[in-house]
């Protein structure tokens, strides 16, 4: 096909930066219909996308409209997080390829439906884990293919980012994030530090998650945030939120190694992924681009480490970078999270086309999504551990590992 007829299905604040910055952007991508629960949504992706392009696509508030139009190659689900998987599910019947939004689960049984899903049609589904081709993310990723780090032994990250603004606007700006913090307590956001995580370690290809425990802190700081702001929020004074403001999750994986996990959202605190891979060889820490191998000088003090090592990582980019960020134009940076949105859909796009495997498969995104709802289950039952399912159902140990882009090899 010359060009990727794409259905957008979800025009919030995600599905509409996708779509202007994005999907508008590729030459081979032509936006053919829009979705949206609301109406003026819809209008408004119908008004961008014929701007763009000078031709207006279909467009309505029912999302299955969009999945009956005969011209549709493939439909990006960028949705509430409860409507991922079935609209995905929905999709996948209909033979269409999925590009869908990352979120986390809400039951396993539903995850299940859409394993199964995708293997009995063979349709094309792709995760869209962003932070999978993040450029620190993959920098470490290298490291650790290329042996500077040894033998992985643990790895860790966080989503750590403030989000109680938008969280308490959720009414006005109808925003999901409201509903799921004032009823659930789980790590509801695990994939962008746990996408990048697998990789590395070969989860489903080689190497398998087996169990998990979670625990939280008690929900203070959204309380907190809206008494300050409650001329702002009135509706919101008094509820109770349920999300706990630190949710801590410990992974164990088949080859021995661990994973560590936080979810830390509504406390003061500056944005991180703290993408840290722990090897015999070495450490590398993202948020301060540091390489730190066996053998370099021995620290007592911090301050004297983050001194003579922070950004030093940097410094071997041109030879363990992949070629796609050495190329990477100002203009795709600023299309969306540092280019990596670019990256993953041109991922997408291309393997579509070429009828390839998919980067990121029903099977990530089945057993990253699944965090979600164990942790939950883990909380609700004292840190009590919980077994993580293997939905590849045994081919976890011959399938090959396979990293979102090709690696430089170094000699």
């Amino acid at each position: 096909m010359d060009k990727v007829k794409f259905g957008v299905i979800g025009y919030g604040n995600r599905g509409s930066g996708l779509t202007r910055d994005i999907l508008l952007r590729m030459s081979d991508v032509e936006v053919i219909g829009v979705c949206d629960y609301y109406e003026d949504r819809v209008q408004k992706a119908q008004d961008t996308v014929e701007k763009a392009c000078g031709k207006r696509p279909f467009g309505s508030t029912n999302y299955m409209d969009i999945l009956n139009m005969e011209a549709l190659d493939a439909v990006l689900i960028s949705t509430s997080w409860e409507t991922h998987v079935p609209f995905a599910i929905d999709a996948l019947k209909k033979g269409i390829p999925v590009a869908m939004e990352v979120c986390g689960a809400y039951s396993i049984e539903s995850l299940w439906e859409l394993v199964r899903t995708q293997e009995q049609t063979g349709t094309p589904f792709m995760f869209m884990e962003n932070c999978c081709f993040g450029k620190t993310e993959l920098l470490g990723t290298s490291f650790a293919r290329n042996g500077l780090l040894g033998e992985i032994v643990h790895a860790s990250g966080m989503y750590g980012h403030d989000l109680c603004a938008e969280i308490a606007g959720g009414y006005i700006n109808r925003h999901y994030r409201l509903r799921n913090y004032l009823t659930r307590n789980c790590d509801n956001y695990p994939t962008h530090e746990l996408g990048p995580i697998a990789k590395v370690l070969n989860i489903n290809r080689g190497n398998q998650m087996l169990s998990l425990v979670s625990m939280s802190s008690r929900a203070a700081g959204m309380q907190n945030y809206i008494n300050q702001n409650a001329e702002k929020y009135p509706d919101l004074v008094g509820k109770t939120f349920r999300q706990g403001d630190i949710v801590n999750t410990l992974i164990t994986c088949a080859d021995g190694s661990t994973i560590s996990l936080c979810l830390d959202t509504t406390l003061p605190r500056s944005y991180s992924r703290d993408f840290t891979l722990r090897g015999t060889g070495g450490l590398y820490k993202q948020d301060s681009n540091v390489l730190f191998r066996y053998g370099d000088k021995e620290y007592w003090e911090p301050e004297h480490f983050h001194r003579d090592y922070a950004g030093n990582a940097a410094k071997l980019e041109n030879d363990y970078l992949p070629d796609i960020w050495k190329s990477i134009t100002k203009e795709d940076l600023d299309a969306g999270h540092g280019g990596m949105d670019g990256l993953e859909f041109r991922a997408f796009v291309n393997a579509l086309k070429r009828n390839e495997e998919m980067p990121i498969d029903v099977y990530d995104g089945a057993a990253w999504m699944a965090i979600t709802a164990l942790s939950e289950a883990s909380i609700a039952q004292g840190s009590a551990p919980q077994a993580i399912p293997d939905f590849t159902s045994g081919l976890w140990t011959v399938r090959k590992p396979k990293d979102v882009v090709e690696l430089p090899i170094v000699k």
